[in-house]
């Protein structure tokens, strides 16, 4: 167990979008003592402090972050049978897909919708990550943290996460409180895989008998696979071979808004001659992000410079050999073409680190 100090490391290559000047002090803890210990260098340098987990929603200034960058690279997964299924103990440093193919592989049944989501586990419940019908608030347990100002540990079960639609306490109320250190989840034992988004639903009936994806680690792999193939023909898998996928992923959130904000955004849509996708949520109706951005005027494959829209998904902002500057600009044309047009504000998922 211990804590590596760095000066002056890029932090492009940390994250999935490539972008980053270096960081003044770069902290690499293995436990969560060595994380103690890099709160307490932090507070004794008397710099701004950033907890970096997998890079995969974040966007950082060309210039770099004059402060300290802390990577909780904490591992292991530790499996205890419960009478309520897997209890699954994982370290806040591991791949996030990684853990998925885990419990695939495994029987354990409930994240394998949230296949090839890049990232570290400890960042899934700070967002609430979620894709193709399922969210991990369905699965977390508890969270075990640290507090930063005092370096106390503290376990927080998942009905005081405070969990909303890509959102959370460690996002919302309680940001920059803590550092997640481990994260705890309850999966089913089934191995019955979980098929409820109908874009999933038609490719899997595509592929398969659903009659042979009852249950198991084949069913779950299956779908699994299935999760991928879909992520992929949008470039939202990373790959080294796919110039579209040096994203942050989805750029904007999908607005929920409140009777009278859609009644606005139907009206303006009829000025543009189409029906807005709509999906049922809680406090409103979901309106996807990405017919927004494409019916503002910023089609797929939209290029600003040496940034731009993949050809694959509106909502995707690549890097195609630009900066953050650029990226940033064209993230502020397009939120102020779709407000302009439909009077709906986009909020920005990724975290930009300045």
């Amino acid at each position: 167990m211990s804590l590596r100090i760095q000066q002056d490391i890029p932090l492009a290559p940390f994250t999935t979008l490539g972008f980053g000047g270096p960081a003044r002090y770069f902290l690499t803890c293995d436990s969560a003592d060595a994380v103690v210990d890099g709160l307490s260098f932090a507070r004794r340098e008397k710099v701004r402090l950033f907890i970096l987990g997998g890079g995969s929603n974040l966007v950082v200034a060309d210039g770099g972050f004059d402060g300290v960058v802390l990577r909780p690279a904490i591992s292991g997964i530790a499996v205890e049978k419960t009478g309520r299924g897997i209890l699954l103990t994982v370290g806040a440093g591991e791949s996030w897909d990684g853990l998925v193919h885990f419990a695939a592989e495994h029987g354990y049944a409930g994240i394998e919708c949230l296949s090839g989501i890049p990232g570290s586990v400890g960042a899934t419940p700070i967002q609430n990550v979620g894709a193709y019908g399922q969210d991990v608030q369905e699965t977390i347990h508890s969270v075990e943290a640290i507090e930063r100002e005092s370096g106390n540990r503290i376990d927080i079960d998942a009905r005081d996460c405070g969990f909303g639609y890509r959102q959370s306490r460690f996002k919302g109320k309680d940001a920059g409180k803590y550092v997640v250190t481990s994260v705890r989840f309850l999966l089913r034992d089934d191995g019955v895989p979980s098929i409820r988004y109908p874009e999933l639903q038609r490719a899997v009936a595509e592929r398969f008998d659903p009659a042979t994806l009852r249950s198991g680690a084949a069913a779950l792999e299956a779908v699994r696979g299935v999760v991928l193939a879909l992520r992929r023909n949008k470039s939202m898998v990373v790959d080294p071979a796919d110039p579209h996928s040096r994203s942050a992923g989805s750029f904007f959130v999908n607005p929920v808004l409140d009777p009278q904000a859609f009644a606005k955004l139907q009206s303006a849509a009829q000025d543009v001659g189409a029906v807005p996708p709509t999906f049922p949520a809680e406090g409103g109706t979901k309106v996807p992000a990405a017919w927004l951005v494409e019916h503002a005027g910023f089609p797929r494959g939209t290029r600003r410079g040496g940034v731009g829209l993949s050809a694959h998904h509106a909502l995707a902002l690549v890097n195609y050999g630009g900066s953050a500057r650029e990226l940033l600009a064209l993230a502020g044309e397009i939120r102020d073409a779709v407000f302009a047009r439909f009077a709906v504000r986009l909020d920005m998922e990724p975290v930009i680190l300045e």
